[in-house]
């Protein structure tokens, strides 16, 4: 039997692709902010409705290059929640993580316990979009202005989401996106930033080069975060599709909830109200003693039958062997802990056959006894 990924990158056509970037080869300009670069920034503008967006080589580049624009020192709250470029992104710039534990419903960081984690060491909050599911932002960004702190919004799982008609990328100081391959928009790798203040902004545009104001002043101790004209190209075909890809990976979550709704000890994803869904990802949280298995277990049935789901996220940040006994034990983000022990993704991404999905929501009922 083939193979059946957690994600598959959503392309364009051959032909379209290669149309995209035979201009290329006439100009020879593959990096540096060329014509596909801006083209693409531009093309993203329009769709988050801003003109802050600025481009990057990854997601992680985003998120670590904008903490850095920012200039911060002390101490960020965070989940632990979450991949580890989050909590690299903190700790590559000097920076102390302290962890927030999650909401039982969406996973993420629960804004009800933020305040009790503010010192006088605080100085950002660093929330993470989980699944397409978005956080708490007007309790947030009220904490955040009632405090003086910065917000930064890992939204790798949120582009092309809204909240009551206004984009992800209108809130906190600073959002930041992954256009890695296995997100539900992809520019085979890259990443982009919007940006509200406009002099961050420079600073994270110097950053992103080296730190080189012009041709004979390197201002900053910075990076290269540029993305390629490749990945720009990929990125603009990719983009005259959104909405019918989004489309297709709509019809999968509703087709999975139609399969797995009201199973004994399973909980789906809740979509949120007056939320403009992506369908990122389809977690389960499997409770062991209802379902009739765990969910190291389930795993383990569906890779037998070659459908790799993923333990997504396990383990928690704070059990990383990095991090281990240096920022809080996993016991102190109870939540979090129990939800790394108990989540599984399934199959998703816009041209998984319903068939399939069919096949999957049995094979996974069945592991349970179901």
């Amino acid at each position: 039997m083939e193979n059946i990924f957690v994600t598959r990158p959503s392309m364009p056509s051959y032909e379209e692709y290669c149309a995209e970037i035979r201009g290329l080869w006439e100009s020879k300009w593959l990096s540096n902010c060329g014509e596909k670069h801006q083209a693409f920034q531009e093309a993203l503008c329009h769709v988050l409705g801003t003109d802050q967006v600025e481009l990057t080589v990854n997601g992680h580049m985003a998120l670590e290059l904008s903490l850095a624009a920012l200039n911060l020192r002390g101490e960020v709250i965070t989940t632990p929640f979450t991949f580890a470029s989050t909590i690299h992104a903190i700790v590559r710039n000097g920076l102390t993580p302290v962890f927030c534990d999650v909401e039982p419903s969406t996973l993420t960081l629960d804004a009800k316990k933020l305040e009790r984690l503010l010192t006088e060491r605080t100085c950002a909050i660093l929330p993470v979009h989980l699944y397409g599911n978005l956080c708490d932002m007007d309790k947030i960004g009220a904490i955040a202005q009632r405090n003086g702190l910065k917000v930064v919004y890992d939204g790798a799982h949120a582009f092309y989401e809204e909240w009551k008609g206004k984009s992800v990328a209108a809130f906190g100081d600073i959002t930041c996106f992954s256009f890695h391959a296995t997100k539900p928009f992809n520019s085979a790798e890259g990443g982009a930033v919007s940006i509200r203040d406009p002099e961050i902004r420079e600073q994270f545009v110097m950053l992103r080069d080296f730190g080189i104001r012009d041709a004979e002043s390197v201002k900053l101790v910075g990076a290269n975060g540029k993305m390629n004209e490749l990945s720009a190209a990929m990125g603009l075909c990719n983009l005259r599709h959104i909405e019918d890809e989004t489309k297709k990976r709509e019809h999968i979550d509703q087709r999975y909830r139609e399969n797995l709704q009201n199973i004994p000890g399973v909980s789906l994803r809740p979509l949120q109200a007056e939320v403009r869904q992506n369908y990122a990802y389809f977690p389960v949280l499997i409770d062991a003693e209802l379902f009739g298995a765990t969910r190291d277990q389930v795993f383990e049935t569906m890779k037998a039958h070659h459908i790799f789901c993923r333990k997504y996220f396990y383990p928690l940040a704070s059990e990383y062997g990095c991090y281990r006994d240096r920022f809080g034990a996993p016991e102190e983000t109870p939540v979090a802990l129990s939800a790394s022990r108990s989540v599984l993704t399934l199959p998703m991404y816009a041209d998984l056959p319903l068939e399939t999905v069919d096949y999957i929501s049995e094979l996974f009922r069945k592991a349970g006894g179901k």
